[in-house]
């Protein structure tokens, strides 16, 4: 039997009396999961922006090293001052 038809035929689950449908909440427990959630993806962010400045800023230094290695090995002739 198709997997769909078993559950097209399991019968369809009802509220129980006195149910509100409108009066659910997650309550504060929902509240203190979503502000976590929140305040660990903002630190991510931080953190990540932080490391990608890093890497930016070593490899500006690193050319800026090569430039003046590259600089100080070209022949006297050849330097512009």
């Amino acid at each position: 039997m198709h997997p769909l038809a078993v559950l097209a035929a399991l019968p369809t689950p009802t509220t129980s009396p006195g149910f509100d449908e409108n009066t659910v909440t997650p309550g504060v427990q929902g509240f203190f999961a979503i502000f976590l959630l929140a305040a660990a993806v903002v630190l991510l962010a931080v953190s990540m922006v932080r490391r990608i400045r890093r890497v930016r800023y070593r490899e500006e230094v690193r050319l800026r090293l090569e430039a003046e290695a590259a600089e100080g090995d070209a022949p006297q002739g050849d330097r512009q001052d």
